[in-house]
């Protein structure tokens, strides 16, 4: 299944030069622990990295730094790693495992934003699937029942 039949379309985005106050507030705005960071080009939404709320209290309350000195360019993770549209689901969790990342971007051949998948996604997919998996056997018998009579 391609990546982007699944990821979630409606991405709470942030500038570079947000206030991390600001990126806080619109986290909290909308029930979220990141926030993905763009720059507007061409007209498209561009990813450029992934600020978090661990990454706030990492970097700047634990070490008792002023919220207002900062930005969240200042603090996003360096190295974004991104998914295509049509990469599937197991590449993409094999992806995030490898590069130890629990929300990834999803862009399109262009480059631009076209949703983000989380760890959390793929779990809550991976149950359904694996649900749906079992409730072959019992299913199975009942046809056999049925067939063979």
């Amino acid at each position: 299944m391609p990546i982007d039949e699944f990821c979630n379309r409606e991405v709470i985005f942030a500038s570079r030069k947000m206030s991390i106050q600001d990126a806080a507030r619109l986290m909290r705005q909308h029930h979220v622990g990141d926030l993905v960071v763009v720059d507007e080009i061409g007209g498209r939404r561009v990813p450029v990295g992934v600020v978090t709320d661990r990454d706030i209290v990492i970097e700047i309350v634990a070490n008792g730094l002023k919220l207002e000195d900062f930005t969240v360019g200042d603090i996003m993770s360096p190295q974004l790693v991104t998914v295509q549209t049509d990469d599937g689901v197991l590449d993409t969790i094999q992806l995030m495992r490898s590069k130890g990342v629990r929300r990834v971007p999803v862009v399109g051949r262009d480059g631009g934003l076209e949703g983000v998948v989380s760890a959390d996604d793929m779990l809550g997919l991976l149950a359904e699937e694996m649900t749906d998996l079992s409730r072959v056997a019992p299913r199975e018998r009942a046809r056999e029942a049925h067939i063979r009579v």
